[in-house]
């Protein structure tokens, strides 16, 4: 494209118009894949995800799964470093169900990986060893969002009543915030990853200003060109970045019309499968009412039936235990009867205080006191 028209470094404004295009979401899931299809950019970015600082971009061996796809989208970028199995993903949408989407990947990569191997694990009795996985979902939608954020396939799972214990499957996804002014510290460490969060965020300014979709992709592609971001990859690509934004806008439409027209012959077979479930349902529904009755009806009947035979049980535990208290405090006072002889036998016989006799018997001195105050009482 020329880079001599409208160079100026001012975003050009609009007033809103009824015919602007919306922009379509997953048009940036693709770019994302087509931004970070070099290497050396997709090391950078999972130094940065990792803290690492591998060297060599010919360690990377790409596993993405051109021809498959899962709940209407085919997965962005997965790769593997070392014994490492990394899934990439970008989201403009918060999409709570990514755990769910990379569990399917991962099923998909790993066989792709048993397969390349000639792995047949119904014929080996040995451990078969797989790649570490990494699961990174990058979010730059306009949903306020924490920079990070760890989803679990886990929490998808209704929890069985009265059971406890942890599901047998889990797959965990952290979600990174890649707006403006979030993760600062990944960012500057990932400059391909900073100037493509620059770029979608311009296309969405500038729709936010009345521009439609057409125009405001080429504003942002003279403006970064200018700023010399992904100029490198604008500079020789700019017009299959532009293609890839509007079909993939064309192909989502196109989509969605299909979709309603589905929709409308669905409905008819939907009632009708609706009307049997519902009875389905209803009878499992009444029978669950009809325990809940019964349990507290038998609930009263047996408080009823409990009390009296807890009575009679509680009148001979309790006879037991008077009698087993008796007999300790019958003990008891004839220890201090005992004592209280000892001490005045030694007073009489040494002439001395009630005091000094307590001392002789090497009492502690919360009993010394406790035998004082008896003593002094019967005088």
């Amino acid at each position: 494209m020329s880079r001599n028209r409208n160079t100026s470094t001012t975003r050009p404004k609009r007033k809103a118009r009824n015919t602007q295009k919306k922009v379509h979401h997953q048009h940036k899931d693709r770019l994302f894949r087509f931004i970070f299809q070099d290497k050396e950019d997709l090391l950078d970015l999972y130094n940065a995800v990792n803290d690492t600082d591998y060297e060599d971009p010919d360690e990377l061996e790409i596993t993405t799964l051109d021809d498959v796809i899962y709940l209407s989208m085919k997965n962005d970028l997965s790769f593997m470093l070392r014994i490492t199995l990394n899934l990439y993903e970008h989201q403009s949408t918060w999409n709570e169900n990514m755990p769910l989407r990379g569990f399917f990947y991962f099923c998909e990569l790993y066989d792709q990986y048993l397969k390349e191997r000639n792995v047949k694990i119904s014929e080996t009795i040995r451990q078969v060893k797989l790649p570490f996985p990494r699961y990174v979902v990058f979010y730059n939608g306009t949903r306020d969002m924490p920079d990070r954020v760890e989803l679990k396939l886990s929490d998808c799972f209704e929890k069985p009543e009265r059971e406890e214990g942890e599901p047998c499957l889990e797959c965990k996804a952290l979600v990174l915030n890649i707006n403006a002014g979030r993760n600062r510290e990944l960012m500057r460490k990932c400059h391909r990853l900073a100037e493509y969060a620059y770029f979608i965020g311009e296309i969405r300014r500038y729709m936010g200003d009345g521009w439609s979709l057409e125009e405001a992709t080429e504003f942002s592609i003279r403006k970064c060109l200018r700023k010399e971001v992904l100029s490198d990859i604008l500079e020789k690509s700019a017009m299959e970045v532009r293609r890839m934004i509007l079909t993939e806008y064309d192909e989502i439409a196109a989509r969605e019309y299909l979709k309603k027209e589905s929709m409308e012959a669905g409905r008819a077979e939907g009632r009708e499968i609706g009307l049997e479930e519902g009875r389905e349902i209803g009878r499992e529904e009444g029978r669950e009412i009809g325990r809940e009755e019964g349990r507290e009806i038998g609930r009263e009947e047996g408080r009823e039936i409990g009390r009296e035979e807890g009575r009679e049980i509680g009148r001979e535990e309790g006879r037991e235990i008077g009698r087993e208290e008796g007999r300790e405090m019958g003990r008891e006072e004839g220890r201090d009867a005992a004592v209280l002889q000892n001490v005045k036998n030694i007073m009489k016989n040494l002439h001395i205080t009630a005091e000094e006799a307590l001392k002789i018997l090497e009492l502690p001195e919360e009993q010394r006191e406790k035998y004082l105050c008896i003593l002094e009482q019967e005088t």
